[in-house]
C-alpha cells in the first residue's frame, strides 16, 4: 500500500468525519472533503466556526473517511496529522473555481467572517475492515 491508494479512497468517497479536542472533550463533525492529491488532504470553513478556534489552538487532528460494504461493515481510513492554513490565492482562487457557492457563504459570514482554507499534508493514514477489527494496531501504516 502507498499513498497514492489513500488519495483514490478519499477523492472517491471525500465525506470526512474530523476529530478535534476542546479543552478535554473531543469534537467531531462531517466535513466535504475538498480534495486530495499528493501534497494533502484539502478542506476549507470559516473562522467564525468552533473548528477553526479549535483547528488553530491545537492542530491535531485525525480524519476518517468511509466506504460501505454490501454485506460487512465496509471500509475505512483513518489519517492523523496536524492542520497547516493556508493563506495562497492561487488556492482560493481554485476554489472558488471548484466551488462558486462558498463565495455566497463568505457573503452570510457574521462580520469580520473569513474564509479559511487547510490541509493535512504529513501524517499517517492505514485502512481498517472487518479483517483487522481486533487488531487495528497491525494495520499497515502509510507515511506522508
Amino acid at each position: 500500500m502507498d499513498f497514492s491508494e489513500c488519495i483514490r479512497f478519499a477523492n472517491e468517497n471525500p465525506v470526512t468525519y474530523i476529530a478535534t479536542v476542546e479543552g478535554d472533550q473531543p469534537r467531531v463533525r462531517a466535513f466535504a472533503m475538498w480534495f486530495a492529491d499528493s501534497t494533502g488532504f484539502y478542506y476549507h470553513t470559516g473562522t467564525p466556526k468552533s473548528v477553526f478556534q479549535q483547528l488553530k489552538k491545537n492542530p491535531k487532528a485525525e480524519l476518517c473517511f468511509y466506504a460501505p460494504g454490501t454485506q460487512d461493515a465496509g471500509r475505512m481510513m483513518r489519517v492523523t496529522g496536524n492542520v497547516e492554513f493556508l493563506e495562497d490565492k492561487s488556492f482560493e482562487e481554485r476554489l472558488f473555481r471548484d466551488r462558486p457557492w462558498v463565495k455566497d457563504l463568505i457573503k452570510s459570514a457574521p462580520k469580520g467572517g473569513l474564509l479559511a482554507m487547510f490541509r493535512i499534508a504529513h501524517g499517517e493514514a492505514y485502512f481498517w475492515t472487518m479483517e483487522n477489527n481486533m487488531r487495528e494496531h497491525d494495520a499497515p501504516r502509510v507515511k506522508f
